[in-house]
């Protein structure tokens, strides 16, 4: 879906206050402009796909400027078709803005919160909804704060693992699809696509609302991703990590995470598998790494034997 001024709107709580029609116009960049530059007559660098924010400091400007002069600079920017132009609450829209809002189809736009916070808010709110995209197959779980995206092959049970985590007081996010952006360099977010939401898979069961039967609390909108977890039946001679010392990576965008194969058994309760893993790896978050203490402590003792053999 392409990001419009009507949805940035509907969002963030913005009142339209000239240039309806501008709210059907696209939003294509994640950055903000704030006219300085601009105001002084310098249109060179402009960049029109930007929203346009004016605070304070930009409306104390342009009231130092001849009427003459500001009409000018303000009617240049316009004719650059920005998406739409964004006041701060303690700015005063001049009836100049809405007759140019109108004219040139650019929405004019106010907001009730001050200008370093609307900045701050629109800058994460354009990256979450415009950075690149990636979308996997699996199932995304938050288990006791850390987003576990579970992996596999189709028919490996991932649904039923799931379904099993959430009767558990674990937290569903996506189910079948799961859609990650980069929102930082080390920090990886997971969602569901629209018409997914809150909805869930099982073979033999169908769909199920997991709202509906679950409670509210049982969904969520987006998790920071922590951990993968990938399930594979059991292949005969197939080396497994036994002990968890060597930990596996996968690579999203610029982000490597943590990775922990699971081998499919008859038998084997897998939401349990998954479960300890996540819990496992949020004490290693924490500094406790049992597989490293355990082999640190064998280690000791085998030294101990070899001393008192020595000694003997």
């Amino acid at each position: 879906m392409k990001l419009k001024v009507k949805h940035l709107m509907k969002d963030l709580g913005l009142n339209i206050i000239a240039g309806k029609v501008g709210l059907e116009n696209e939003i294509k960049a994640e950055m903000l402009s704030r006219p300085g530059v601009e105001l002084a007559g310098f249109l060179d660098f402009f960049d029109k796909e930007r929203l346009i924010l004016i605070g304070s400091k930009e409306d104390h400007f342009m009231n130092l400027l001849p009427k003459d002069v500001k009409r000018k600079r303000i009617e240049n920017i316009m004719m650059q078709k920005p998406p739409a132009i964004i006041f701060s609450v303690n700015v005063d829209i001049e009836d100049l803005f809405i007759e140019l809002g109108d004219k040139y189809e650019v929405a004019i736009v106010k907001s009730d919160t001050r200008t370093t916070a609307l900045s701050s808010v629109l800058y994460s709110y354009l990256h979450s909804k415009l950075a690149p995209r990636t979308s996997v197959h699996g199932v995304l779980v938050d288990i006791d704060g850390m987003g576990t995206l579970i992996t596999g092959k189709s028919g490996i049970g991932k649904s039923e693992t799931a379904l099993e985590l959430i009767k558990r007081g674990h937290i569903l996010v996506s189910d079948d699809r799961v859609d990650i952006f980069e929102a930082a360099h080390g920090v990886l977010i997971g969602s569901a696509p629209k018409i997914l939401e809150k909805y869930i898979e099982v073979r033999g069961i169908g769909i199920v609302d997991v709202v509906s039967m679950f409670g509210a609390g049982a969904y969520r909108e987006t998790k920071k991703i922590r951990l993968v977890v990938e399930l594979e039946h059991w292949e005969q001679g197939k080396f497994y990590d036994r002990l968890g010392i060597e930990t596996q990576k996968v690579k999203f965008f610029d982000t490597e995470i943590a990775k922990i194969t699971i081998p499919v058994l008859p038998g084997r309760n897998v939401a349990t598998l998954v479960e300890s893993a996540a819990m496992n790896q949020k004490l290693k978050f924490l500094g406790y790494n049992a597989a490293k203490e355990l082999t640190e402590a064998v280690s000791k003792k085998a030294r101990r034997d070899r001393r008192d053999e020595e000694d003997d």
